[in-house]
């Protein structure tokens, strides 16, 4: 009898800790299944509410988890009918960007086109599902987007990052020509700006207080980079037409608020540590705004990986990448604002030359 694998794999342990492990591998994939060598993750701004309190909105682990759902791979086999979203068959030696909601595609919501409100999904990397920090996983094939050599391990684990951005621009309905603000410059606060650039708005003004990511900001297409807040005195408030919230959804959605016309739309996609949305309601209601929560994304990896090899999106630019044996250290930094970080991105097993 052949002697059990091990691997390695980054786990949440408790608050503030991140540790790896040897875990069992994952054997053979099944029908419709690969399993994949995992190459870059990806380390989100939910990831790091989780890593200062232990704790996700789908409860509180009682066992280590392995977080992860921003990741790319590469395939090492595939079993019967695996089929990647792009409809192409996929074999051994592939390299994918993965889609980690895993929808039952049964429900209301699956069938009339909204995988991410599947009312039933398993989602990678969150409570009480595994995620990709770990050097090998089974994933079903559909959530798998084959990506070509001139697209990076880090930019293919960014895809899913790219992916919430375009779904926030489309609630937005942004139009060529439209004044769009984005509160927060994280790196979906970033690929917002730098959508509403290529989307053609006339102005994009961007809020965040820290320079190396407003810097960024103006790079990625800002006419107006601000560093500061949408409190700072002498900002022109009442005035844009689309204005996104991408930071942690507290003060920063009424500030939000106060920048939109009459008659504008807002869109939430920021996620508060504490569950409340703080807003003033008659503000909102005097100027009729139209207001749009984002979850996740759906139907957007076609799109996102055109943007990339076109080079109209350059998303390794926003990418800091560490071994995988400094994980911890890689959430560490990300969560205490260390200088020029935007987007910390682990390598369980990174490809050459990628």
């Amino acid at each position: 009898m052949l002697a059990a694998r091990s691997m390695l794999a980054a786990r949440l342990q408790g608050p503030m800790t991140i540790k790896l492990d040897e875990v069992p591998a994952p054997g053979a994939p099944g029908a419709g299944e690969v399993r994949l060598a995992v190459t870059a993750v990806g380390v989100c701004g939910s990831d790091l509410h989780a890593y200062k309190t232990g704790n996700f909105a789908t409860g509180k682990p009682d066992r280590p988890l392995t977080m992860g759902h921003e990741f790319a791979a590469v395939v090492l086999d595939a079993g019967p009918n695996a089929v990647s979203g792009f409809e192409t068959p996929l074999v051994a030696g592939q390299r994918v960007a993965v889609e980690p909601n895993i929808a039952c595609g049964h429900c209301r919501q699956c069938r009339e086109g909204n995988p991410n409100l599947c009312t039933h999904h398993r989602f990678l990397g969150v409570w009480p599902d595994d995620g990709a920090l770990q050097e090998e996983l089974i994933v079903p094939a559909e959530n798998c987007f084959p990506i070509p050599d001139a697209v990076s391990d880090a930019a293919g684990a960014q895809l899913e990052v790219l992916g919430v951005a375009l779904h926030a621009l489309d609630l937005g309905k942004v139009r060529v020509g439209d004044r769009v603000g984005v509160v927060g410059c994280g790196p979906v606060g970033l690929l917002i700006a730098r959508l509403a650039h290529l989307a053609g708005a006339a102005e994009v003004v961007t809020f965040d207080p820290l320079p190396w990511r407003a810097e960024m900001a103006a790079r990625f297409g800002a006419t107006s980079a601000i560093t500061g807040t949408a409190k700072e005195p002498g900002v022109n408030r009442d005035r844009l037409d689309v204005v996104f919230e991408v930071a942690w959804a507290n003060e920063s959605a009424q500030q939000a608020a106060s920048l939109c016309r009459a008659g504008g739309r807002l869109v939430l996609v920021g996620i508060p540590e504490d569950n409340r949305l703080v807003l003033e309601h008659a503000n909102a209601r005097r100027k009729g705004l139209t207001i749009m929560m984002a979850r996740r994304m759906k139907h957007t990896f076609e799109r996102a990986l055109n943007l990339v090899e076109r080079g109209q999106v350059d998303l390794d630019a926003m990418a800091t990448v560490f071994p995988f044996a400094q994980a911890s250290e890689a959430f560490r930094q990300n969560a205490s604002y260390h200088p020029g970080l935007i987007k910390a991105v682990i390598t369980p097993r990174p490809q050459g030359g990628h």
